[in-house]
């Protein structure tokens, strides 16, 4: 199948992974676990997909979007609320797993959603655990600069020490 044509919904809870293609409507469970996860990797990736859609879950997603990243496939995270809205609008109102994963896969076909920045995202994770970045982000805004400036500064402040690491060919150094 083509990625042009290929769409991903993966509704994810404590115990299970719910995929649904489209627009093929195959549909496959896997544990939420990672033997499940390799599994679900070696269901997706065959079909190429243009774009994976995941809802944010207070965390159960995590797992599953670092798989997907590391494999190199499009993932997205996006917001229940829009998910939610979108399968209003359609007129579903029925909610289980297989269903939230179809609509999703429906709502990444429809809306093709853009991926969190992965720069942001890891940026806000350097901020929330590695020292440097985080007393930087702090110093930052200690200054009077908004959380907007203050990530974006983040940044450029990761981007800059990881050009460094692969120039010098080194590894992260806490100080």
């Amino acid at each position: 199948m083509n990625a042009q044509d290929c769409f991903i919904g993966l509704d994810v809870s404590k115990d299970t992974l719910e995929v649904a293609v489209r627009p093929t409507e195959e549909r496959k469970t896997f544990a939420n676990q990672e033997d499940g996860l390799s599994l679900m990797l070696d269901f997706i990736q065959p079909f190429s997909p243009r774009l994976i859609v995941l809802e944010a879950t207070g965390g159960l997603e995590k797992a599953a979007v670092c798989a997907c990243a590391v494999e190199g496939l499009p993932v997205v995270v996006v917001n229940p609320r829009q998910v939610r809205d979108f399968a209003k609008a359609k007129g579903v109102l029925a909610k289980t797993d297989k269903i939230d994963a179809g609509v999703i896969a429906q709502f990444a076909e429809a809306i093709r959603p853009e991926v969190r920045s992965v720069l942001l995202m890891a940026t806000r994770i350097a901020i929330r655990f590695n020292p440097v970045i985080r007393a930087f982000f702090e110093r930052l805004q200690k200054a009077g600069k908004i959380r907007k400036v203050a990530e974006t500064a983040g940044m450029r402040k990761l981007l800059t020490i990881l050009n460094a690491m692969l120039k010098n060919n080194t590894g992260w150094q806490m100080a």
